[in-house]
């Protein structure tokens, strides 16, 4: 075997040009087939960080009114929904597969918020004290909230760093400053952010007004304050920390059922709790991705075939060329099954080297569209081993039709053969 690989590349050596241009349509096929999967595996992760986030598993779980959440903002406070309480959120944190759960209520575009004569367009929670670490966030300047802020209702409130752009003027420290909610004076303890941070593709207006709304900031007071600028008893909203992404859809679906059997709302009101199955709509669009690209592999592919019937002519050639010795070595005693190996490894090499070029050719070809066309891209690593075995296998199937014809050679007539 071993002398059989060094004769094949002695004679891919021999004739360089040929061999080039033999391999090219596996080279190409290869090629096009690592940048494609490398871009549908890039893609798909995109997909799911844009609809997820960066990867702290929280789940949200929503009052809603048909498909559109309960918005506080322009809604009354809604009959048959509780308040949820602390047992409850440890109901929550005990269900499978949750790290832990947080309830906040929440105005989506918050008035009368000023610092001075700045107005704040952007969200206002009022939060308990697990809220941070299900949502992943840290405290980057300042504090976070004490236990005494929660008992004594202290009017203190914790803003993003998008809350501080908005509201403070470059230069000016946040920390200690007095901001107007309702006309209520609070203090800012503390300026949070996100462990880490993702920016969202905007396919829709939705995805803009969601977008919008974050972009803006938020700005956090403790749960127990939340009466003061707005309303006692007001509905609230559940997010879970899953134990994996995997696990976010059966999380919130568990999470819904709990809080729904809660309700006592009348059906014709269209109230109930939903989960946002973000894991499902990045799955969705992962598959129609998928799907889109697919067809692009059985294209490339064509440039396979190409490239295997490429290797069967020159293959064919070669044994034109070489009868006086295929002759000559079965006159010395080479037996059938010597000379069909010989024939099948150049053929396999042949091809196999094309692949592992063709493996090269397209990892640089995804780092260029990557840069070109801002497309994401991942090197899948199962492909690029089934793509030299597959170019491998063409080498032993375009090549065996050659391989038996050289085998089968008569050593007289090859002998002669000029």
């Amino acid at each position: 075997m071993i002398e059989n690989i060094a004769l094949a590349f002695q004679g891919i050596w021999g004739h360089k040009m040929r061999s080039i241009l033999t391999m090219l349509g596996i080279i190409i096929g290869i090629a096009s087939i690592i940048s494609i999967v490398s871009t549908i595996k890039g893609t798909n992760e995109q997909i799911k960080q844009n609809l997820i986030g960066s990867g702290n598993n929280a789940v949200q779980v929503r009052l809603s009114q048909g498909d559109d959440s309960y918005d506080m903002s322009y809604n009354s406070i809604p009959k048959g929904v509780p308040v949820l309480t602390e047992d409850d959120r440890k109901n929550l944190a005990d269900l499978d597969n949750v790290r832990d759960a947080s309830l906040y209520t929440a105005r989506s575009y918050a008035d009368n918020v000023f610092y001075k004569d700045t107005t704040y367009s952007g969200a206002v929670y009022g939060i308990d004290s697990h809220y941070f670490n299900v949502m992943d966030y840290y405290i980057q300047w300042g504090r976070e909230f004490v236990q005494s802020d929660y008992g004594t209702h202290r009017k203190v409130v914790i803003i993003d760093r998008n809350a501080m752009s908005a509201l403070f003027p470059a230069g000016v420290n946040p920390i200690g400053q007095s901001l107007e909610i309702a006309g209520q004076p609070y203090t800012v303890v503390g300026i949070c952010d996100a462990s880490s941070s993702y920016t969202p593709t905007i396919k829709s207006i939705q995805d803009y007004y969601n977008y919008t709304n974050s972009s803006s900031g938020a700005i956090y007071i403790p749960s127990t304050s939340w009466s003061i600028p707005y309303q006692f008893d007001e509905p609230q909203n559940v997010v879970l920390k899953a134990d994996s992404t995997d696990d976010m859809t059966k999380v919130g679906n568990s999470a819904a059922d709990y809080l729904n059997k809660k309700l006592t709302v009348d059906k014709d009101s269209n109230i109930s709790y939903k989960s946002e199955d973000l894991l499902t709509q990045a799955r969705n669009l992962q598959q129609l991705s998928t799907s889109t690209s697919t067809q692009l592999i059985w294209i490339a592919s064509i440039s396979l075939l190409v490239g295997g019937i490429g290797v069967m002519n020159i293959m064919l050639v070669s044994v034109t060329e070489r009868t006086s010795e295929i002759g000559l070595k079965k006159a010395l005693g080479a037996k059938k099954k010597r000379i069909l190996g010989q024939f099948l490894t150049e053929a396999s090499v042949l091809t196999s080297f094309g692949g592992i070029l063709g493996v090269v050719a397209g990892i640089i070809l995804s780092r260029v569209i990557s840069r070109v066309a801002g497309t994401p891209t991942a090197i899948s690593v199962p492909a690029i081993i089934v793509a030299v075995v597959f170019s491998t296998v063409i080498g032993i199937v375009f090549g065996l039709f050659p391989a038996v014809k050289a085998s089968n050679l008569n050593p007289i007539d090859a002998l002669r053969h000029e």
